[in-house]
């Protein structure tokens, strides 16, 4: 009676694992794992709406996403959001096929689509600089901190600045930071016995004066 190796794997296995099988497994599983987030935001929604967590013993909704899903209320919130978003904004990307046709590096995160939910609400983004966005996150599956760093880019490019407010603002900057220095003067006078009375009693009326500005401004 022959003895069979238990570590000596069958030319079909052996094929198997050299072919595409595993491989297109295992990019299947990593897309089903990256979107996992959409199909359960999709079953929270009539949960949160129609408040059928009542009906399974819980008072809140967070209470039970806590408790029995073992998720934070904010990621359930986010999951809602995201979810409702696309819904209402970006209804392709919830097709079957519109994953299949991306490779799982471009399949993009439940945090990345919540920076474009984020992006979508900002009125001083024109609708390039959305566009822009959304093929980072749908097109290029660009990852969460790099989506959030243009967004950041953007909303600074698109700030409308007042020069007269920007010089308000400068003034009123210069004139804390001359407040902090004088009564740091003013405590190292004090506790070192420092300077005349009139030096003192002069720091005392400037920084009054200061005060009185700042408060105004």
């Amino acid at each position: 009676m022959s003895v069979v190796d238990p570590y000596e794997k069958s030319d079909a296995v052996a094929d198997n694992i050299a072919g595409t099988g595993i491989r297109d497994e295992i990019v299947s599983y990593t897309k089903s794992f990256k979107t996992s987030w959409v199909a359960l935001g999709e079953r929270l929604y009539p949960v949160w709406r129609d408040k059928l967590y009542l009906d399974w013993g819980y008072k809140k909704f967070d209470e039970y996403t806590q408790k029995e899903l073992g998720l934070k209320h904010t990621t359930a919130v986010k999951m809602l959001k995201n979810y409702f978003f696309l819904e209402q904004k970006e209804p392709a990307y919830l097709s079957k096929e519109f994953v299949e046709k991306r490779g799982a590096p471009n399949v993009p995160s439940v945090d990345a689509v919540n920076v474009l939910r984020m992006a979508g609400q900002k009125r001083e983004l024109t609708k390039g600089d959305y566009a822009h966005l959304k093929q980072a996150v749908f097109e290029k599956g660009a990852d969460a901190s790099v989506v959030r760093r243009d967004l950041t880019s953007l909303m600074k490019e698109r700030k409308q600045v007042d020069p007269e407010k920007e010089r308000q603002e400068r003034h009123l900057s210069s004139l804390r930071k001359l407040a902090h220095a004088l009564r740091g003067f003013k405590k190292d006078m004090n506790a070192l016995k420092l300077g005349s009375p009139e030096l003192l009693d002069g720091t005392n009326e400037l920084l009054k004066k200061l005060e009185g500005e700042i408060e105004e401004a």
